[in-house]
């Protein structure tokens, strides 16, 4: 889905460029709900007193979990 249309940005291709994480969250609790997030990527910060802000903190530390989030951030958009 890669679009050449002349803009200089300084990621064109990618998707997640100037996305934040939080709005990234945000999505996605919208579309799964905390429970349903929780299946798609088991960690405990979407199971336990699941929150935005929690959330952020725990996966601004864990790369792996952000990874996670972040494809099926990509998944849903595409």
């Amino acid at each position: 889905m890669n679009k050449k249309n002349g803009q200089q940005n300084e990621q064109p291709n990618n998707p997640m460029h100037g996305v934040k994480l939080q709005t990234i969250l945000e999505v996605l609790k919208e579309h799964y709900g905390w429970e349903g997030l929780a299946k798609k990527v088991n960690i405990n910060c979407f199971k336990n007193d699941p929150s935005i802000k929690s959330s952020l903190k725990f996966l601004r530390r864990t790369p792996w979990a952000r990874d996670k989030v972040e494809q099926l951030y990509l998944n849903l958009i595409e």
